[in-house]
C-alpha cells in the first residue's frame, strides 16, 4: 500500500504553519485541505482533548458564519495527533490566501466568551470535554507566535 499524503510530509523538520496539504479535484471542482499546524510535531507537548474540541466548535462555527468564506467550507476538525487541524475549502487556494482568514479566526477564538456553541449534551456526543480558557490560551499563542508574522518557512512543507 502506498502512504497517503500526509504521512510523506517530514514531521520532523516541520514547524507550526499554515500548509497546503493537498488539492482534489472532484467533479471539476478543487478543494483544497490546509494543515494548520498549531504545535512542533514530536518536538513539543500535543494539545489535549479538551481544547482541541473546543477550538472545532468554535472554529466550525465561526468559519460556517464567515461572510465571504462560509460557502467555501467543506470541513474543520483535529488531527488525530492532536498537533493541529485540517481545513477543507472549495475552490483552488494558497496558504497565503488564508493567512487573514485564520487571524479572524483564531482572534475570534482567543477572546470568545460565554457559552461554546454546540456544547450542550443535545448537540455533541461529549459536550463535557471543553475547556475555553486553556483553548483561548492555545490560539492566543498561535496568534503570537505564527499568524502576526508569518514566514514563507510556515506557508510551505519543508522539502
Amino acid at each position: 500500500m502506498k502512504k497517503i499524503a500526509s504521512f510523506t510530509v517530514d514531521h520532523i523538520r516541520l514547524i507550526p504553519g499554515i500548509y497546503v496539504s493537498r488539492k482534489d479535484t472532484v467533479n471539476g471542482s478543487v478543494i483544497t485541505t490546509f494543515d494548520i499546524r498549531m504545535t512542533s510535531p514530536n518536538d513539543e507537548p500535543v494539545m489535549n482533548t479538551a481544547e482541541v474540541h473546543t477550538i472545532e466548535h468554535l472554529g466550525a462555527t465561526f468559519l460556517r458564519n464567515h461572510e465571504k468564506y462560509q460557502d467555501q467550507v467543506i470541513y474543520f476538525g483535529p488531527m488525530g495527533c492532536r498537533t493541529g487541524f485540517y481545513l477543507l475549502l472549495a475552490g483552488d487556494y494558497s496558504s497565503e490566501d488564508i493567512v487573514p482568514l485564520m487571524r479572524e479566526m483564531f482572534s475570534f477564538i482567543a477572546a470568545f466568551e460565554g457559552e461554546v456553541p454546540g456544547a450542550s449534551a443535545k448537540d455533541c456526543g461529549n459536550f463535557l470535554d471543553m475547556n475555553l480558557p486553556m483553548a483561548r490560551y492555545v490560539a492566543r499563542r498561535y496568534l503570537a507566535e505564527v499568524l502576526t508574522d508569518i514566514q514563507d518557512s510556515q506557508l510551505y512543507y519543508p522539502e
